[in-house]
């Protein structure tokens, strides 16, 4: 069962994780003295999208219902957080490596192209995406039905088995 205090520290650290993402994605692009500051800190916003992804994950299997053998349930629940989550991390890795290449590539000027813009955008609207649906999961992982042998828990078993 997931204890409270567990749960805030887990909590907190997601959104701290969300906090740094989302303040990585509205400045980063601002920094333009070095490019060695906004290749640290693409990688630190990259790992801290995966660490979400697999405390996502961790919290699936800290639940009942995944326990009782109801994965397929979970996976139901929350397959839009899951998707939502791997398009994310795929598109912010391609458009770190593409900026960041552009950026060594040519040092001493600024290069935006038609299809970084794209991307970029692409990859912004799909982090809007993320932010809610994480959220809204790791809020929705809070629920103590989820944790403990529950009539709901019980039909839903049932359901599965015919």
């Amino acid at each position: 069962m997931l204890q409270v205090s567990s749960y805030s520290l887990v909590l907190s650290v997601q959104f701290i994780i969300l906090i740094f993402d989302l303040l990585a994605n509205s400045f980063a692009e601002l920094l333009l003295i070095e490019t060695v500051v906004p290749l640290i800190i693409f990688i630190i916003q990259d790992i801290g999208i995966l660490f979400n992804i697999i405390i996502i994950f961790l919290m699936f299997f800290n639940t009942f219902v995944f326990q009782a053998g109801l994965v397929k349930l979970l996976i139901h629940r929350f397959t839009g957080t899951i998707i939502i989550s791997g398009i994310y991390f795929f598109l912010s890795v391609s458009f770190h490596v593409w900026i960041q290449n552009l950026r060594w590539r040519y040092r001493h000027r600024f290069v935006w192209t038609n299809g970084l813009q794209v991307l970029f955008v692409f990859q912004r609207f799909v982090a809007m995406l993320y932010y809610y649906s994480y959220k809204r999961t790791t809020l929705c992982l809070g629920d103590p039905r989820l944790y403990e042998d529950s009539e709901w828990l019980r039909n839903e078993f049932f359901r599965v088995r015919k």
